[in-house]
């Protein structure tokens, strides 16, 4: 699932995709292949992994905060966002001017989210497996949410029965 999603990932238009691992990182990095030496791809372990999803995005965004004025938060247990998903939030959200944005599916912001550097500071102030959520409440009027329709699946599968559903 995380080798699809990375190879997403590299065929949209992001410059650079940090693929954050936790648990069992060096087997996840082993199963993606060649994938993991494309020169857009850079690997990062977050030591932290189990204290949740925020350690993850404190692990990856000094890798790019300093060259990047933009963050692309994808999630590698989404197994059906595709590059041009991507590429539209990509687009739509910095045309937009807006501070963040996120793709939104039957009326319910989901992910991929992007992230402009001003708010840096505070997804590495983040703590818990919440993630950034709380910054689309407290930053909502200055969100871009791009609505997907009925069209896109953004199921995440985060248990063994997730999984099992998803390959039926």
């Amino acid at each position: 699932m995380v080798m699809r999603v990375l190879g997403e990932c590299i065929g949209s238009e992001l410059d650079k995709v940090v693929v954050v691992l936790g648990y069992q990182s060096e087997r996840i990095a082993e199963a993606l292949g060649g994938l993991r030496f494309n020169p857009k791809v850079r690997l990062v372990v977050n030591p932290a992994y189990a204290s949740g999803m925020s350690a993850s995005i404190r692990a990856g965004l000094p890798v790019v905060e300093k060259d990047c004025d933009h963050v692309m938060i994808v999630l590698a247990d989404m197994p059906f966002v595709r590059a041009g998903v991507i590429n539209l939030l990509l687009h739509r959200s910095l045309s937009s001017g807006c501070v963040m944005g996120a793709v939104s599916v039957k009326g319910r912001r989901s992910h991929p989210v992007i992230f402009a550097r001003e708010i840096y500071p505070a997804l590495m102030a983040l703590s818990g497996d919440a993630g950034a959520r709380h910054l689309f409440q407290t930053h909502e009027k200055d969100a871009c949410l791009v609505d997907l329709g009925d069209g896109y699946d953004d199921r995440d599968i985060d248990t063994p029965e997730d999984y099992a559903q998803l390959c039926e």
